[in-house]
């Protein structure tokens, strides 16, 4: 087994495992940690295929490696907003939780000072 399928394989474990926590948990900073996962999957993966190319005797390719480097950068950024709008959210409601599963009588101060 070649390291390209091994990476390939992790690639795909990652994205399932992602996936499934995003499907499965109801916690919304459970799910932005799986989203995470889930791109750190697809980022694993574009770098296989970038890889492959150069495998095949073809020079690297460097426009997986720019799509990889740019979306690290967007993910952390829309990870950072998606965590700060969970704590606006908490600061404001007195829990993270949405819908039916929020509490229906908020604290006024959520931090109890």
């Amino acid at each position: 087994m070649s390291g390209v399928n091994v990476f390939g394989l992790c690639a795909a474990a990652a994205v399932g495992l992602g996936l499934y926590g995003l499907i499965t948990n109801p916690q919304p900073l459970r799910k932005i940690l799986a989203f995470n996962l889930l791109g750190s999957g697809v980022f694993l993966l574009f770098g296989v295929v970038g890889r492959r190319g150069a495998a095949a005797g073809l020079g690297n390719d460097p426009v997986p490696q720019a799509l990889v480097i740019t979306g690290v950068v967007v993910a952390f950024s829309a990870t950072a907003l998606a965590i700060a709008l969970l704590l606006r959210l908490f600061h404001t409601a007195g829990s993270t939780m949405l819908g039916s599963d929020a509490p229906t009588n908020p604290r006024s101060d959520p931090f109890g000072g």
